[in-house]
């Protein structure tokens, strides 16, 4: 498409929802979310939402809602207001060095503005095949394995094929031994979170007898020799997520032979056009990727349907209901999973239509920049 668009006002909307069920990881535990909502209009009226899904705190990633709200604020939409475009690559903020979930919100809703203005759905203008994605979920660490098999026999029942353990020091072999030995042919992986240490190494290879798809980022982001030599030890795949925010990580984890399967996040990576890079260079090395989710609202997951509609996505992406987090979504209709199966939207943009009221009533902040705003 050749349309050229301009960006002529746009507006943040910091949102918080609480989640149906507390979730804890290896560092923190939290029972609401704080995300910041991106809407870009151009100067026919058209609106394009993006979500910032960083975290509150510094524990999964450097970024917080603060630091995104200033970057945001601050340097990318400035840069982007009353600029000509035809496609959004050509939005990158590429002179700002990391401070990827705040690009990632920017980049998300320039997508979705550019597919709103061809009147195609999200998932076409990205190059999607598919018209469904095979869902899986998240399970945090629960207080008792008893707890956590509760967890674990409600999302089977409600029909997800792939659960996703979270797992530390203090809770990793037994939960994961009791949950096997309940769902002996579930498709079941753990992740860590980044928690463990090289000098832990054979702690995760007693993880390998328990067929798991994957032990997904086990050691520090920059531990990349680490990871390498824990897939050297065992059969089980290692997967990356916080290792990976660029393309660059990427090549370099594969000269390593860091791993064997590939988390891709779209706020973890910049926005969808990275992700869809990584996803292209993943495809080539023959490495099966999936979408990972930040528990995002309505408008992140459905970015994360569409690039799981492309074909390298292979393996149960986190792209399940809206109500397995949040008991309302700022999304009309909420995203719904049937058999744990999520339907690739056929609407133009997002598919879906973003409850304005909803968000204003949730919004605890908001900014609006273009003419006559500061």
């Amino acid at each position: 498409m050749s349309t050229e668009l301009q960006v002529v006002a746009a507006r943040l909307h910091r949102v918080r929802m609480p989640l149906v069920h507390a979730f804890q990881t290896s560092s923190h535990r939290k029972a609401y979310l704080d995300h910041i909502l991106v809407a870009l209009e151009d100067a026919s009226g058209a609106v394009g939402w993006g979500e910032i899904a960083s975290p509150s705190d510094p524990y999964y990633a450097s970024e917080t809602v603060e630091t995104c709200w200033h970057i945001a604020s601050r340097y990318l939409l400035p840069a982007i207001i009353g600029r000509r475009w035809t496609h959004p690559s050509q939005l990158q903020a590429d002179k700002i060095r990391g401070n990827q979930f705040a690009k990632s919100g920017l980049d998300v809703a320039a997508w979705v503005l550019w597919a709103e203005a061809q009147q195609l759905p999200l998932a076409t203008v990205l190059g999607g095949q598919r018209t469904e994605v095979v869902a899986g979920v998240s399970l945090g660490i629960e207080p008792t394995i008893d707890d956590l098999l509760a967890q674990v026999q409600q999302q089977v029942e409600s029909g997800y094929p792939r659960v996703k353990l979270k797992i530390a020091q203090d809770w990793d072999v037994e939960p994961v031994r009791a949950v096997r030995a309940a769902y002996p042919k579930l498709d079941l992986h753990v992740d860590a979170n980044g928690i463990y240490t090289a000098g832990e190494l054979d702690r995760l290879v007693e993880l390998d007898g328990f067929g798991l798809t994957m032990i997904e980022q086990p050691f520090a982001p920059r531990d990349l020799l680490a990871h390498a030599e824990l897939q050297r030890r065992i059969g089980t795949p290692v997967c990356l997520d916080e290792s990976v925010e660029t393309v660059a990580d990427l090549e370099t984890a594969l000269g390593l032979g860091a791993l064997r399967v590939l988390n891709i996040k779209v706020s973890r990576m910049g926005g969808l056009t990275a992700a869809r890079a990584a996803h292209d260079r993943a495809q080539d090395a023959g490495i099966p990727v999936w979408c990972g989710g930040m528990h995002e609202f309505g408008v992140g997951r459905l970015a994360n349907v569409a690039l799981s509609s492309l074909a390298g996505f292979t393996l149960p992406s986190d792209v399940s209901a809206s109500e397995k987090y949040y008991a309302r979504d700022i999304v009309e209709p909420a995203v719904t999973a049937v058999g744990g199966v999520v339907q690739v939207p056929d609407g133009p943009g997002l598919g879906h239509q973003v409850d304005r009221e909803f968000v204003v009533a949730n919004t605890v902040e908001e900014l609006r920049l273009g003419p006559g705003q500061e």
